[in-house]
């Protein structure tokens, strides 16, 4: 949950005069058109013990950024015919997918990938290997009390149930169909739980860190993990045998995508572009309309909005409405609207931000900087703010 709003004359009085002096010393940034990088800039260590320096080319844990790019993902199969937004994803599970509320309700990709389906984390969404996803959404606690279609409310636990439909509707495990699919079509060096990832990416991997700089994760001094998996202790930490769409939370789909901030501005270009990628249709500007056309808007009573966090969501992409002083999303300051995507877990705040309007757009993160990091004067944390007012 997010901060509580602050009084509506700071948002009105806010500017876009980036400050001298950042809320944090780690982070990375970098600003895009249409054509490439314009600027970019970064600030501390990627790796203390080694004293490594952090750039824009250094693959960290980019938090629910992760979602957008799952999303590109779906779309890719839906262009191929394999999955439907509006079909019943229990046609692909095998087994009921149901809130046990409304029985006769059928959930969707489009409520899955919009928020809308229903479901909660009032349960774990970080699946174990040796658990299966359904009898964690066998749980009533997995659901509320809206009807699918009817409410907004962000849940992680939707993404491995997307992941898990990808996997059932293709035969291949996510980490690998994700690389197939999106990953490697866009020339992007990043991975879900560093399993496709190079061996450079590797060894520039940035470790995450708790304010009294203890390592949180991914300090692997450029070796592989073990485990690439949560894998409860005592069961073997063995993928061979793994079934594909038995637990689609195994790679992490809600938030563990290791990307750069370079590459991470390649996905924004593509969104600036509507789908077209180097010359090349990566994916129609009619899929592209379709994940970022707003799925849900608040209306007063149709969501929550985590304090005027989220007030627009399209289908795992993130909108911006700026101008609605009845929310608190004017991340840039001047009632600019953008679409893409926050980030926010293990320390890390992150951010995809496109202007369509200007052919702009800005991809970051900052890390070390807790469960509480200062606030701004919108919903978004101090940090955010900054590195967001180096768009032009």
């Amino acid at each position: 949950m997010r901060a509580l709003l602050i009084p509506l004359t700071a948002l009105l009085t806010a500017c876009t005069t980036v400050p001298d002096r950042p809320p944090t010393q780690t982070y990375a940034w970098a600003t895009f058109d249409r054509s490439g990088v314009t600027a970019s800039g970064a600030s501390g260590l990627a790796d203390r013990r080694a004293g490594r320096a952090l750039t824009i080319d250094d693959p960290v844990r980019i938090a629910s950024v992760s979602k957008l790019v799952v999303g590109l993902g779906v779309m890719r199969l839906v262009e191929e015919g394999g999955l439907d937004l509006d079909r019943d994803v229990s046609d692909w599970l095998s087994w009921p997918l149901r809130n046990p509320h409304f029985p006769d309700a059928p959930i969707t990709l489009r409520h899955l990938l919009s928020h809308t389906s229903s479901l909660e984390d009032g349960v774990d969404y970080a699946v174990p290997l040796g658990t299966t996803l359904r009898s964690v959404t066998s749980r009533a606690d997995a659901f509320g009390f809206h009807r699918p279609g009817s409410y907004f409310r962000y849940a992680n636990l939707n993404f491995p149930v997307v992941a898990s439909v990808m996997e059932r509707a293709t035969g291949e495990r996510f980490d690998r169909l994700m690389e197939r699919l999106v990953l490697d079509p866009l020339g992007l060096d990043a991975c879900f739980n560093w399993t496709t990832c190079s061996d450079s990416a590797m060894a520039r991997a940035v470790v995450l860190y708790r304010p009294d700089g203890t390592v949180i994760r991914d300090d692997f001094q450029g070796r592989r993990p073990d485990c690439a998996v949560l894998a409860p202790e005592g069961v073997p930490c063995d993928l061979s045998g793994y079934a594909p769409g038995s637990n689609g939370a195994l790679f992490s789909p809600q938030g563990g995508l290791r990307i750069s901030a370079r590459d991470l501005a390649m996905v924004g270009m593509l969104l600036l572009n509507r789908g077209s990628h180097r010359g090349a249709q990566f994916l129609s500007p009619a899929s592209m309309d379709t994940l970022t056309r707003q799925a849900w808007a608040w209306d007063g009573i149709n969501g929550d909005t985590e304090n005027g966090f989220y007030c627009a969501y399209g289908l795992a992409v993130q909108r911006l409405l700026g101008q609605d002083l009845a929310c608190a999303d004017d991340l840039f300051g001047d009632a600019r609207s953008a679409i893409g995507h926050a980030g926010e877990a293990y320390g890390v705040r992150s951010g995809l931000w496109v202007d369509p309007a200007r052919g702009r757009g800005i991809a970051f993160f900052a890390t070390g900087l807790g469960d509480r990091p200062p606030r701004g004067r919108t919903a978004y944390t101090a940090i955010e703010e900054w590195l967001a007012g180096h768009i032009d």
